[in-house]
């Protein structure tokens, strides 16, 4: 028999808070973290806004030395991990480490590492390329930095799935935790790709919203979307077996009950037209927790904001739910903070729990005209009622399809 999983703690580092309670805050206020970029100069870009994480500062969370030796990304993780592991109340001192792993992944790692070693490397000639310009870079590092600071010595995995980076690392933590090969898992993902090269390259797919407006870049399944805008932080929670939990008095903030995943073989970019692989993923997920479609009235939807995304993912919760569909409250928390990549599923799974603990529902910032065939309830204003489970969705380039279904913790 498998053994149940419990969320005991939660961190975040997000363009609307630097912490849960100010990033919930925000969620609940409808306050959005969009504006126009400032890591560069974006004006010669099709795109010239972003949800930028704004007034971090490393040494905060680490000291100056450690922070010198990671890249934005690992920074972001390493922070919303010490947020999420002091939440929890777990002394590490105490545990058996090696029962006590580690799931946090990037999409993409760091592309500052990148460009800034390339271009020593054109300039300057191959001797002057930072000796450390690979552990810098690659996306596994957020896992082993976080791994190494709060000594972590189980399962340390990074599942890179593009966007659908932080839900698989949480499903995946989920399973290990299930199935006995932990005890603790600090899982969730990070990201941070505001950079000259990531906004061109996702300029040069027409993914990226043209919209200078902060309040009206980013419209989620709004007949006016006109693509995301690009987030960046870090979502990071503490999942423990449930007796391990108890046995030490932790407070318990949901339960975990379900995970799915499937691929949509299709294409590179687009979602399946039918929607049948992000079905199928929500529909694994309500099997894997032993309950029924009816018994889901609330979906943390993808919600990009793209136009083939937010219609084929209402195509998707049509084709999974029915005529129940209709009945379920959908809403995208990427209308405030934007596109965390890597990092998006983590951080909507805080806000998933979040919204459960205080039976809120938050609205989907922006949303005012419906499109054509889009006709599902995507939360136009928020909800304050009972939320007695929540699917998170999460869709990556590549066709991969992850859900993740939280309960209300019952003892």
């Amino acid at each position: 028999m498998s053994r149940r999983v419990v969320v005991t703690g939660m961190g975040a580092i997000t363009p609307v808070g630097l912490n849960v309670n100010d990033f919930w805050s925000s969620l609940k206020e409808g306050k959005h973290g969009f504006g126009t970029i400032t890591k560069f100069d974006s004006t010669d870009y099709k795109c010239h806004v972003a949800a930028e994480v704004k007034d971090f500062d490393a040494k905060a969370f680490m000291d100056p030395k450690t922070a010198r030796r990671m890249e934005l990304f690992c920074q972001y993780a390493v922070a919303a991990a010490k947020e999420a592991l002091e939440d929890s109340g777990l002394d590490m001192e105490k545990e058996d480490p090696y029962m006590a792993g580690c799931a946090v992944g990037s999409g993409i790692g760091s592309l500052q590492a990148m460009e800034r070693e390339y271009d020593k490397l054109i300039n300057r000639g191959p001797s002057r390329v930072n000796p450390l310009l690979v552990p810098l870079m690659i996306s596994n590092m957020a896992a082993g930095n976080v791994s190494i600071q709060f000594g972590l010595k189980g399962k340390s995995i990074n599942v890179v799935t593009a966007c659908a980076t932080g839900t698989n690392c949480i499903g995946e933590a989920f399973r290990t935790i299930q199935y006995g090969d932990a005890d603790v898992m600090v899982a969730g993902g990070t990201e941070s790709s505001i950079t000259p090269i990531g906004v061109a390259g996702f300029c040069a797919l027409t993914a990226l919203s043209s919209v200078d407006d902060p309040d009206h870049c980013s419209l989620p399944f709004d007949k006016n979307r006109s693509g995301f805008v690009m987030g960046e932080g870090a979502g990071v929670v503490v999942l423990e077996e449930l007796e391990h939990a108890k046995k030490r008095g932790a407070h318990i903030y949901a339960e975990v009950i379900g995970y799915g995943c499937t691929s949509d073989a299709y294409h590179i970019t687009s979602p399946a037209e039918d929607g049948q692989g992000a079905a199928g993923a929500m529909l694994a997920a309500v099997k894997d927790g032993g309950i029924t479609p009816e018994d889901i009235t609330y979906i943390n939807a993808h919600g990009t904001a793209t136009h083939h995304n937010d219609l084929f993912e209402t195509r998707a919760i049509k084709l999974a739910f029915g005529d129940h569909a209709k009945k379920i409250h959908v809403n995208s928390t990427k209308s405030m903070v934007g596109h965390l990549l890597g990092a998006a599923g983590a951080v909507e799974f805080v806000a998933c729990v979040k919204e459960m603990e205080e039976g809120f529902i938050h609205k989907t910032v922006g949303y005012e005209t419906p499109d054509e065939e889009m006709d599902l309830d995507y939360c136009k204003e928020s909800y304050r009622e009972d939320v007695p489970y929540a699917l998170s969705n999460s869709l990556g380039f590549g066709g991969h399809n992850a859900s993740i279904l939280l309960k209300k913790y019952e003892a």
